[in-house]
């Protein structure tokens, strides 16, 4: 009983590494970008709602927030923060070094990004852990002998409804054909008449939502935020991707859900410390065997949406 007690943790907890995962391949999947923003972004989320319903808005304009309206208030800031690192990693500097910037200098913007606004968090509210507290704490479901959380289950099921939204986006409609012809080939999607300049906002706005909702599926499950939680996720989200195969939505679901399991089961089994060396462990030998992971292709945007 304590082992599925373990799979079931392995995959609630999967199900914000799905999330962040499919944030990851979003962006790698159709811009061939690796969107170092995506954890900071993830945290700035969590850490706005925390700070929203303890202290509300600044310059004291309103009270504390109710914590649905601070989460809710995160998740904007998150897409909001997304569409600033597009305006100055890909849109200015596409327009003034042209395909010079096709790769590394989004990358390193990217970075540049990432320390900013960790740091800038850190400097704001400190690197210690801080309460996060919702009605649904305390609340939990019984089934066989299993204890659930009822976040948990909220959790998973919300990651189940990003899924199939976001494939049915892909490919369903008019939007989710113009990002999957990105995919293909940027040049040739152009002078089919699809709008890049407007269509690349969208995958970042979508970046930026996904951030925002696992950020508060991380505070609502968990009943804490910090500064450090960013790399902690966005590493195993990372490994995820990776594990299922770079640019492939179901290649993050599949990975995301494993290294949660990973993860869960090697505390269980080896305690704490061995759950860097186990899962990073497994990707490595998961990429010996199959470099392009359990649902990829070889060439990243080929064939993935």
């Amino acid at each position: 009983m304590l082992i599925l007690q373990q799979v079931a943790n392995g995959v609630l907890l999967g199900a914000i590494y799905v999330t962040i995962a499919l944030a990851f391949t979003l962006t790698i999947g159709i811009l061939n970008f690796l969107n170092f923003t995506i954890p900071p972004i993830f945290m700035l989320s969590a850490m706005t709602a925390w700070a929203a319903a303890q202290f509300g808005l600044p310059f004291g304009i309103f009270g504390p927030m109710p914590w649905t309206v601070a989460l809710a208030f995160g998740i904007v800031v998150a897409i909001l923060a997304s569409l600033l690192v597009e305006r100055l990693t890909f849109r200015y500097l596409k327009v003034r070094y042209g395909d010079a910037t096709e790769h590394a200098i989004p990358l390193v913007s990217s970075l540049g990004f990432l320390l900013v606004f960790q740091n800038g968090i850190r400097m704001a509210y400190g690197t210690e852990p801080h309460r996060f507290i919702t009605p649904l704490g305390d609340m939990s479901l019984h089934l066989g002998g299993i204890f659930i959380s009822l976040p948990q289950v909220l959790s998973l099921a919300l990651a189940l409804i990003i899924v199939f939204s976001l494939s049915y986006l892909l490919k369903r409609t008019r939007t989710g054909r113009a990002l999957r012809s990105i995919a293909e080939n940027p040049d040739a999607a152009l002078l089919m008449g699809v709008d890049v300049a407007r269509i690349v906002p969208v995958i970042f706005i979508l970046t930026g939502l996904l951030c925002g909702i696992a950020g508060s599926i991380f505070a609502v499950n968990y009943g804490q935020v910090y500064s450090g939680m960013g790399d902690e996720v966005g590493n195993k989200a990372i490994a995820g991707m990776v594990l299922g195969g770079m640019g492939s939505i179901w290649g993050a679901i599949v990975g995301g859900l494993l290294i949660g399991l990973v993860e869960t089961m090697s505390i269980y089994l080896f305690g704490g410390d061995t759950v860097q060396s186990v899962v990073w462990g497994l990707l490595l030998v998961a990429l010996v065997l199959r470099p392009e992971g359990l649902f990829g292709h070889h060439g990243i945007g080929k064939g993935k949406f």
